[in-house]
């Protein structure tokens, strides 16, 4: 997958977890293996060793190979692995748009834009989708059609905390239990990833933005996707919450006629390429 970067400058990263992903998906023993850790109890058992002390020797190598300036995070020492991949950045270093009438990114990520057709399918890097599959809710599915799915996915390197787009009121969460893939785009040759993945979402009724869906989705030896509200009022770049160790997904689902998406983005999307933005940086106006 082509990253680049709001410029349009080619960003190239990720070579070592694509090979070990190709294994993965692509070989007939990868497949064999990929059955046991992809089920939630393979899962669990990497989570509870990532919240432990041993795992804190990985850190160090960690962040040298994924390149990670910890200049911009919070200065201390991390008790365990999920520790360090929880941390938090420094406020300063991800500044949020406040500006009303933008829409904001929820997190770091590696971002694509595709429109809800009136039939509600789409195409996400070669498997095709519905928004009711997606939701398992054909009434609030039908809501969105004509509308703008803004798929979000974070790699290990990213920062693993996640905002609101906009102030509003936010209903509760609700929870979609299924087995944890892989968000790399390897992974969508074989599964139909954002179905088949254990996923969490909530409606916000938006102050700017009309309603809008944000959705987590776990992914292979996510542990967990802590959420840290119910139903309340939420501000724009609150944090919402965070994801354990893995690479992770941001789906948001905006309806129709509400927002226009920088040509950036666009044209990237349109392109086949992701486009890397920051946690609050603004991706969007409102129409």
């Amino acid at each position: 997958m082509e990253w680049r970067d709001r410029k349009g400058n080619f960003v190239s990263k990720g070579d070592e977890e694509d090979k070990s992903l190709h294994f993965l998906y692509e070989t007939g023993f990868g497949r064999l293996l990929l059955k046991l850790i992809i089920r939630k109890p393979v899962s669990a058992v990497a989570g509870w060793f990532m919240q432990r002390r041993v795992s804190a020797l990985w850190i160090k190598g960690f962040i040298k190979n994924s390149h990670i300036d910890m200049s911009e995070y919070e200065n201390r020492k991390f008790r365990s692995f999920n520790d360090f991949f929880t941390r938090k950045i420094r406020p300063e270093c991800r500044p949020i748009d406040a500006a009303p009438d933008h829409f904001i990114s929820p997190c770091d990520c590696k971002l694509s834009v595709f429109e809800i057709r009136s039939d509600s399918v789409f195409r996400i890097k070669g498997g095709t989708y519905t928004v009711e599959q997606l939701l398992r809710d054909r009434e609030l599915a039908d809501r969105f059609t004509g509308g703008t799915l803004l798929i979000f996915r974070l790699t290990v390197d990213d920062y693993h905390r996640y905002c609101y787009p906009d102030s509003g009121i936010k209903e509760d969460n609700v929870h979609i239990q299924g087995v944890y893939h892989t968000v790399n785009p390897i992974a969508y040759k074989r599964y139909a990833v954002l179905k088949e993945n254990t996923r969490e979402y909530t409606l916000l009724h938006s102050d700017h933005f009309d309603d809008i869906i944000m959705m987590e989705v776990g992914a292979t030896l996510v542990g967990r996707i802590s959420n840290l509200h119910g139903a309340c009022e939420v501000k724009k770049g609150r944090e919402k919450g965070h994801f354990d160790f893995g690479g992770s997904t941001v789906a948001v689902l905006v309806r129709s006629g509400v927002l226009k998406v920088d040509e950036d983005i666009l044209r990237n999307s349109e392109n086949g390429c992701e486009t890397v933005i920051k946690y609050g940086e603004r991706i969007g106006t409102r129409m």
